[in-house]
């Protein structure tokens, strides 16, 4: 019942800031909507009578309509309860395992590697047949890639389903050979959260522009060149630093949940058809460059019927040419999630922690690029805040709903959902897109570059036998 009074509370929020804030994606869309809610308040304020007419023969036509829209929606309602039911039981029959990954001493591969990995490995679809679908439950498999701190001991890990190990650990050791790969005990369930004297704080990160637009990766940091270890810029290494810098008391996990992109239909079990998204790519390259679709000539003329070769600014030449590069990769679909964890003497680093998980991801940003920002967060949005002030309860309700949305992002990172029931798109409308390129940017295993000395490494390096070794 509470968080059904917390998600109203955010909705009435939500739509008051919307009123008077100015929609930068979509401008037309903020208009329609003030124009809507005033134009509806007029009409209740001067004509009470004429809109309860309207809504009253609505409700007459629904009513007789009755027997051709209930049924329909009624199969959409079991057929829905029906494929989280075998989903469920399939996972369950799959079993998931979790791969700690030791890093040697020295690792010499740029993440070019793991960009191999990634397009080598994760690339099963799943489920291709309706029987597939609607009986058996099958669905793709998906990867969760994560870097843990512990009071500052940085960890990498990899969780996938079991029949999926033998694949991640020979694709993982055929591009970096020196590392270690254990099974671990899962921390997540190592470390069960309670609100009573721990503080967590837990997040999505999500793209700042549209899909198509990619984030800055390894190439644009030039490390796809042979260069000296001393001379690099790595912008994991950013992130690894704020890591390795948390105190006894203080832990931090981040989460990339990752499956192959691809386009979804009914065989998938989706009622509506979700497209692949290189066509939303194309139309964004074809409108930079002001050119036809079909033709890929320019759309307008010099009045003497020459096409005008549209002239093109260096970052729109550098967009273009991005957007290119990463229609050519395998692309993901993806969701970032992160935790942070306080207990005894260590909550007084929140106030400096916070802000320092934040920036750690300002790296991948650029202004002609894409970049990541803030999505939901476990607790409730400043306007509701703004609003509960009023009546003295925003202390109150804030503490009680971090409590209560804590447990729930805990649950679900510790379950690895995200993708399909129980925490199916939770407080997130639907996954982001990242290519192979992206992903490796995002997730590899540094070189001498990082300093970090708590990052987990392992205690020697690996080596063959001599060849001439007695038998």
């Amino acid at each position: 019942m509470m968080g059904i009074l917390g998600d109203t509370l955010g909705a009435l929020g939500s739509v008051a800031t919307y009123f008077f804030k100015k929609d930068k994606e979509n401008p037309a869309r903020s208009y329609i909507f003030r124009i809507s809610v005033i134009v509806l308040a007029v009409g209740v304020y001067i004509a009470p009578d004429l809109l309860t007419g309207l809504f009253g023969a609505s409700y007459a036509w629904a009513r007789a309509l009755v027997p051709l829209w209930a049924p329909l929606i009624l199969f959409c309602l079991l057929g829905s309860v029906w494929l989280k039911y075998v989903r469920a039981d399939f996972l369950e029959k799959m079993g998931s395992v979790l791969l700690e990954i030791k890093l040697p001493r020295e690792i010499l591969r740029s993440p070019k590697a793991m960009e191999l990995f990634f397009s080598s490995s994760v690339w099963s679809r799943g489920s291709v047949t309706f029987v597939d679908t609607f009986w058996d439950g099958k669905v793709g498999p998906w990867y969760s890639f994560e870097i843990a701190s512990f009071g500052g001991d940085v960890h990498f890990f990899v969780w996938t389903f079991s029949k999926m190990r033998k694949t991640v650990e020979t694709q993982l050791y055929a591009q970096y050979p020196t590392i270690e790969i254990t099974e671990a005990s899962d921390y997540a369930a190592r470390y069960p959260y309670g609100p009573e004297g721990k503080f967590m704080w837990g997040t999505y990160f999500t793209l700042s522009k549209p899909n198509p637009y990619p984030i800055k990766t390894y190439i644009d940091y030039g490390l796809d060149k042979e260069e000296e270890e001393e001379v690099k810029v790595d912008p994991l290494t950013s992130f690894l630093e704020y890591m390795g810098s948390l105190r006894k008391g203080e832990q931090c996990w981040l989460q990339l949940l990752v499956r192959a992109h691809q386009e979804r239909t009914w065989v998938h079990g989706y009622l509506f058809k979700k497209p692949d998204w290189k066509k939303e790519a194309e139309d964004l390259v074809n409108k930079i460059m002001l050119r036809d679709p079909e033709t890929k000539s320019t759309r307008k003329e010099t009045t003497t019927g020459f096409p005008v070769i549209p002239t093109l600014t260096a970052q729109e030449k550098e967009q273009v040419d991005a957007i290119e590069r990463s229609v050519n990769k395998p692309p993901y679909d993806c969701m970032a999630r992160l935790l942070y964890f306080a207990e005894g003497d260590a909550q007084a680093e929140i106030g400096k922690s916070i802000p320092g998980i934040i920036g750690a991801f300002r790296q991948y940003s650029a202004n002609n690029f894409n970049g990541f920002k803030l999505g939901w967060y476990t607790d409730l949005k400043d306007e509701t805040k703004d609003m509960l002030w009023l009546s003295g309860l925003r202390d109150r309700m804030s503490q009680y709903f971090m409590k209560k949305y804590g447990l729930k992002m805990y649950d679900a990172y510790r379950r690895r959902s995200f993708f399909y029931y129980p925490y199916q798109h939770f407080r997130m409308e639907k996954p982001f897109i990242l290519t192979a390129e992206e992903l490796a940017t995002i997730y590899h295993f540094p070189g001498r570059v990082a300093a970090t000395p708590t990052i987990g490494r392992a205690p020697s390096r690996k080596a063959e036998p001599p060849p001439n070794l007695p038998v």
